[in-house]
C-alpha cells in the first residue's frame, strides 16, 4: 500500500505540473464592442490612416494589427499584401515569423519550470550545462582571453546581461567575425543542427563582458531553449506544445509550419533597385525555414513563427497575471516579479522606464584589447521586446 500510495502521489505530481487549473477563470479574448470597454472607435479607426499610409508611402508591404482591452478585441485589421509579387493579400489570419518575439516565450517556460523548483535563478548554468564550466583552447590564435570575473547564471541569460554576443547582428564586428568562424546559428536556419550542438560551440567562444556588468542584447534565449530541453527531458518545440501553447488556444504559433498551413505564411519581402517590393533572398539565413529544410532547429531566441491572434493570446496571460482560459501557467507572484526591473541602471539613465525578466558559474575569459572588456560564455532575456504593447489599457 505504501508503495502504492506514493506511485499515485507522484502520478498526481506529473498531472498537476503539466497543467495546473485555476481558481480565477477569465474568459478566452472574444471581440467586442470598443464603446463597452471604454474605447474610442472613432480613435481606433487613426491605425487604419496609418498604416494604410505607411503602405501607400511604400515604408511597408502590409501589416495586420490588433487591440485588445480587458479581454475584449476591438481592433483587428488586415492591410496591404502578404506577397506583393504574388498578388496576395494579406489575411488578419495569416501567419508571420515573430522572431525576437520568442524570446518572451522561452522566458516563460524558463519560469514555468523555475516554479517547479528546478533551479534557482542564480545557479550557475554550468551546473546544468557543463560546457560553460570548462576551459578554453589557448591555442586558437583568432583571439586571446583572459579570466572574467566570474561564471554566468540563469539570471544573467534572462536578463541579457551574461556577455553572450549575437553573431551576424552583434554591434561588434570582432564578434561577427568569431562567430561566423564558429559557425553559430544566429537566428534560424534550413541546415540540420540541433540546438545542443549549436549551444556547444557557443560555450566556447568569448563574452562581451564580465557576467552581470553591462546590458548587450544575445543569443542567451538560445541557450537557455537547450536548458528547458535539459531541466524538462522534452525537445524545445513539444515543450511549447504541450505546455503553453495547447493551453492557451495558440494553435497556429510553431517553430515549423505543417503543409496545410503553408499557405498563410506571410513572405518577407524588401525593396528591389526599382523600389518594388519583392521577396527576400537567401543569405545568411534562408527565409523559408518555416516550411522547408531539416526543421531540427528549435531557436529559443527567434525561431516562431504565428498569427497576431495567439500573440495577443500570450500577452493577455500576462495581463491576467498568469491564467488565461482558466489554466494557470505562472502565479500571480511570479508575474509581478517578472515585471520588476531587474538590472539596475545597466541599460542607461531610463532603465527604470522598461521591464525585464528576473534571471555565474564557469571561469569565463575576456577578450583582450576590447574597449569593454570581452569574456567567455553568457547569455539573457524577457519581456524587453513586448514593452510596447503589454499594457492593460
Amino acid at each position: 500500500m505504501k508503495y502504492l500510495l506514493t506511485l499515485l502521489l507522484l502520478l498526481f505530481t506529473s498531472n498537476a505540473i503539466a497543467q495546473t487549473e485555476s481558481v480565477v477563470y477569465t474568459p478566452p479574448l472574444s471581440e467586442g464592442d470598443p464603446y463597452e470597454v471604454g474605447m474610442s472607435e472613432e480613435r481606433l479607426e487613426r491605425i487604419d490612416s496609418m498604416l494604410q499610409q505607411a503602405i501607400e508611402e511604400n515604408q511597408i508591404p502590409g501589416a495586420v494589427a490588433l487591440v485588445a482591452r480587458d479581454g475584449q478585441i476591438v481592433y483587428h485589421k488586415a492591410f496591404g499584401m502578404a506577397d506583393n509579387q504574388a498578388g496576395r493579400e494579406l489575411l488578419r489570419s495569416d501567419i508571420f515569423r515573430i522572431a525576437s518575439q520568442t524570446k518572451a516565450i522561452t522566458a516563460t517556460a524558463v519560469m514555468m519550470l523555475w516554479e517547479e523548483g528546478k533551479f534557482r535563478l542564480d545557479d550557475p548554468i554550468s551546473r546544468y550545462l557543463p560546457e560553460f564550466g570548462g576551459g578554453f583552447n589557448e591555442n586558437d590564435t583568432t583571439f586571446t582571453t583572459i579570466p572574467a570575473d566570474n561564471q554566468i547564471t540563469i539570471r544573467h541569460l534572462l536578463t541579457h546581461t551574461s556577455g553572450i554576443g549575437y553573431g551576424v547582428i552583434d554591434s561588434d564586428e570582432r564578434f561577427r567575425k568569431i562567430y561566423e568562424k564558429a559557425g553559430i546559428i544566429d537566428l534560424f536556419t534550413t541546415e540540420e543542427i540541433t540546438i545542443e550542438e549549436n549551444v556547444k560551440k557557443l560555450a566556447k567562444l568569448p563574452l562581451h563582458h564580465n557576467p552581470g556588468d553591462a546590458y548587450v542584447y544575445s543569443e542567451g534565449l538560445d541557450v537557455l531553449g537547450y536548458f528547458i530541453e535539459v531541466m524538462s527531458g522534452m525537445p524545445l518545440d513539444e515543450f511549447f506544445k504541450t505546455r503553453i501553447f495547447d493551453p492557451l488556444g495558440m494553435n497556429d504559433t510553431r517553430f515549423y509550419l505543417p503543409e496545410t498551413k503553408h499557405n498563410r505564411l506571410v513572405t518577407v519581402q524588401h525593396k528591389n533597385e526599382a523600389q518594388k517590393w519583392e521577396p527576400y533572398p537567401v543569405t545568411y539565413y534562408d527565409p523559408g525555414y518555416p516550411k522547408t529544410g531539416a526543421m531540427t532547429f528549435f531557436s529559443g531566441g527567434a525561431g516562431l513563427s504565428g498569427t497576431a491572434k495567439d500573440y495577443a493570446r500570450f500577452l493577455q496571460m500576462y495581463l491576467n497575471n498568469g491564467e488565461y482560459n482558466g489554466v494557470r501557467l505562472l502565479s500571480r507572484t511570479t508575474v509581478d516579479v517578472m515585471m520588476q526591473n531587474q538590472i539596475g541602471d545597466l541599460w542607461g539613465p531610463e532603465s527604470h522606464l522598461a521591464l525585464h525578466s528576473a534571471f555565474s558559474p564557469r571561469p569565463v575569459k575576456l577578450l583582450e584589447g576590447a574597449d569593454v572588456p570581452v569574456h567567455l560564455n553568457g547569455a539573457d532575456i524577457l519581456i524587453p521586446n513586448i514593452l510596447p504593447i503589454l499594457r492593460n489599457m
